[in-house]
């Protein structure tokens, strides 16, 4: 299997990206960015691309691929409706089409988040933008397109999040993992299971379209 990884700089994406190299199922990982990740392997292919909003410059590299893992995303704090949506939607759907232009037999696989709203009608804005771009992925036309809800996520094997709100909260947290996984083991799960559950998805499909921590520690 031939994987296309965005945000593999990120928490989420560097514990994706380990998961993929590990995999003897994963033959080849290109990641696109607007940084490289500076890892070395025999799979690892990288593009660093300043404006991601644009991938007709690497169509040709960008072909021929089995799925992408879209991990790509900002923090909403401090952020306005349009800015999020300009990132988190707009982006996402532009990278989605640019992909099934050239890759119509392609699997997505969108990192979403807990608490995601579907009806994208609800009173938080990260969530109603969330829905949008989660309901508008389902319906492009991939051969399938699974939407991971993550709760709390555990970062495992010295990864760190850049996100300074999230290297807080998870600082403050992490010493309670134990206890959560203990008392609410479907609401945490970490960066091993949510590789492992996207690899999973991507090889063989997934029971639903949209996959909450049990679903994702169940597939991982």
């Amino acid at each position: 299997m031939r994987i296309i990884l965005f945000g593999a700089t990120g928490m989420v994406g560097q514990g994706v990206l380990r998961e993929c190299l590990l995999s003897t199922e994963v033959d080849k990982v290109l990641t696109i960015g607007r940084a490289t990740t500076g890892r070395t392997d025999p799979k690892l292919s990288e593009i660093a691309l300043p404006d991601l909003t644009n991938l007709s410059s690497i169509e040709g590299q960008i072909s021929g691929y089995d799925a992408c893992f879209f991990c790509l995303g900002v923090s909403s704090v401090g952020m306005n409706e349009q800015d999020y949506t300009r990132i988190t939607y707009d982006l996402t759907l532009g990278v989605a089409r640019a992909l099934l232009k050239v890759n119509p037999n392609m699997t997505f696989i969108y990192v979403s988040g807990a608490g995601t709203d579907s009806t994208a009608k609800g009173r938080s804005m990260w969530a109603r933008v969330k829905g949008r771009t989660e309901n508008d992925l389902l319906q492009l036309g991939f051969k399938a397109a699974y939407m991971f809800r993550p709760g709390f996520i555990q970062p495992l094997d010295g990864i760190k999040t850049k996100t300074p709100v999230y290297a807080f909260l998870y600082g403050v947290l992490a010493p309670l993992y134990p206890f959560l996984k203990a008392v609410a083991p479907n609401y945490v799960t970490n960066t091993r299971q949510v590789g492992r559950a996207m690899v999973e998805a991507a090889l063989h499909g997934a029971p639903k379209t949209h996959l909450e921590n049990r679903d994702i520690n169940a597939l991982g």
